[in-house]
């Protein structure tokens, strides 16, 4: 496996979203996420992480090292079982051997960092107790992102929509077209903020310059292949990245993110565009950070 990498970093994500919506809540009927005291969007960091993974696993086709483990239709036991598998350990040994060796659970972490990108990554719990005690621990993962929040507050719209085809035979002989509802926002730009701790990637996953390249592709591409009627027009429009010059930081990450600022042009009342918006980024950084932008 490759390298840790040394250096820590902040990044910041915007992202927009046109005619569609960008995570529904299960609980109010897929209605577009909404803190209700503010009116400000929301998308959680589960979404955002799917996306990354679902990018991952499209560009890298399960080749070595770069795995899913929270993926679809593969139960988290049948990739915990590989790990004991790798050292020829069975269902029956397990207790015994971990007694007789006190290094097993860092050999099992290691096998399942080395082979999953997204534990290397995001890190995982993998305490999925089971009859054959398959426990691989949990893992603090370097890369850690935040929930999304619109940059302004958004105004759900619930949308009426009809269809022709007629579910059953007997609702035909009674209508012609059938109705339904989906939710959209107009227009609405997130924005989400992010950790790459160095430290965490020498000591735990060894998550790798090679590994931190596709993170930030990964990023910029997670809508690309994602698109769907529901989701509308979605897009990351800049990722700027913080890189410290050491493992633990130069700056507060809280100051850094500050000093993006992301407000509304004069005259714009109500945002329907990225180009509605004003972008500035800080020319003067603390020592030892610089920035690097990316869309």
């Amino acid at each position: 496996m490759s390298e840790a990498i040394k250096n820590k970093y902040d990044f910041v994500i915007l992202f927009d979203v046109e005619n569609g919506n960008p995570n529904g809540d299960p609980d109010a009927g897929n209605m577009p996420r909404v803190d209700p005291e503010s009116g400000y969007g929301l998308v959680t960091d589960v979404c955002l992480k799917r996306k990354i993974r679902n990018y991952v696993e499209m560009v890298k086709e399960d080749s070595t090292g770069y795995r899913i483990y929270i993926k679809e239709n593969v139960p988290l036991n049948s990739s915990d079982r590989e790990a004991y598998d790798s050292l020829g350990i069975e269902s029956g040994q397990i207790k015994a051997k971990k007694k007789d060796d006190p290094d097993l659970d860092i050999k099992i972490r290691d096998f399942m960092c080395g082979n999953f990108y997204d534990i290397r990554t995001f890190g995982a719990v993998m305490t999925t107790f089971v009859k054959d005690n398959l426990n691989c621990g949990q893992v603090r993962g370097p890369v850690q992102i935040g929930f999304a929040r619109s940059v302004d507050p958004i105004i759900p719209q619930e949308i009426t929509i009809t269809r022709i085809a007629i579910t059953t035979k007997d609702d035909a002989e009674k209508k012609n077209t059938e109705m339904g509802r989906k939710y959209i926002v107009p227009y609405g730009l997130y924005r989400a903020e992010g950790y790459v701790s160095a430290n965490l990637a020498r000591k735990v996953t060894g998550f790798s310059e090679e590994d931190l390249e596709l993170l930030w592709q990964s990023i910029l591409n997670m809508f690309e292949n994602d698109h769907s009627a529901a989701r509308g027009k979605m897009a990351v429009r800049k990722l700027i990245i913080f890189k410290h010059d050491s493992e633990l930081g130069n700056a507060p990450s809280y100051r850094l993110f500050d000093s993006i600022k992301v407000v509304k042009k004069d005259g714009v009342d109500v945002p329907r565009s990225f180009e509605d918006y004003s972008l500035t980024i800080p020319s003067e950084l603390p020592q030892g950070v610089t920035c690097i932008c990316r869309d």
